[in-house]
């Protein structure tokens, strides 16, 4: 198990290498730095800005937004899913808006919510529309996949709602939680930035790429790209420790209990 991980990530290194041979044998190729700029004056840039004292409140202030839409997604899509799972009215009447949600283009809904919010709303309305199916769905759909046996096991036992919630529909959905999340949480990043570009809050990476495309300036471009990258990166690898953080605390609890069982 540990050399297929250890496999895995020199394949990943190894690609990554090869897309930053193939930037750089393309930039050589234009000899054009406005339209393709080299990975050494780029990775500069990039480092440039990091420095920079804005740096922390652009990157705080794009994480504050993807974070509050996350959150938001997660609870009204989590809720409005298992209910609609239950609930064949409720799932009709989500149709519509479920279907305004997944065919209404990206800058569609952020245009037009540039004219009904302020900017600074804007990222967090347009992220919302746009994962909440992804959640929505995965709960809805996680709901019909929930052991038969298993629910009439609880009605005969007589579960309260409480421990058929904790008990039964938590555990069973867990799958669908997860994945889920992992969908709309990658969606967030790529809206909230998208919607920073077009309306040009005050503070926000998207803000920064804008005004760097305006003044001609390309490595600035990539190199705020880049941060976008590494954001939407550590987003999901922060993403997958919490979701490890339960079983490495069952597991350190059993080794204690286990411990505490072995004679003196």
């Amino acid at each position: 198990m540990k050399g297929s991980t250890s496999t895995t990530k020199i394949i990943v290194v190894l690609s990554t290498l090869l897309l930053l041979l193939v930037w750089q044998l393309g930039a050589v190729l234009l000899d054009a730095e406005i339209i393709l700029p080299r990975v050494g004056p780029t990775l500069a840039k990039f480092v440039q800005l990091v420095k920079q004292p804005p740096f922390s409140l652009n990157l705080l202030a794009t994480v504050g937004r993807a974070l509050k839409s996350f959150l938001i997604i997660f609870v009204v899509g989590g809720v409005l899913g298992v209910l609609a799972g239950y609930s064949e009215k409720l799932r009709a009447f989500l149709v519509p808006f479920l279907l305004l949600c997944k065919a209404t283009p990206v800058m569609a809904v952020i245009l037009l919510a540039f004219i009904w919010f302020s900017s600074g709303a804007v990222p967090l309305f347009s992220a919302f529309l746009m994962g909440f199916p992804a959640m929505y769905i995965q709960m809805a759909e996680g709901v019909g996949l929930i052991s038969q046996p298993l629910q009439e096991m609880t009605q005969i036992y007589r579960f309260s709602k409480r421990e058929r919630l904790f008990h039964l529909v938590i555990p069973s959905l867990a799958p669908s939680i997860i994945t889920g999340a992992k969908a709309s949480l990658a969606m967030v990043w790529k809206v909230v930035i998208a919607a920073e570009v077009l309306t040009v809050p005050r503070y926000g990476v998207g803000s920064r790429m804008q005004l760097a495309q305006v003044h001609l300036e390309t490595a600035e471009v990539l190199g705020w790209t880049l941060i976008a990258i590494l954001l939407t990166a550590l987003g999901d690898l922060l993403f997958l420790a919490i979701l490890k953080l339960p079983k490495k605390i069952g597991q350190a609890y059993r080794r204690r209990r286990y411990e505490a069982q072995l004679p003196l």
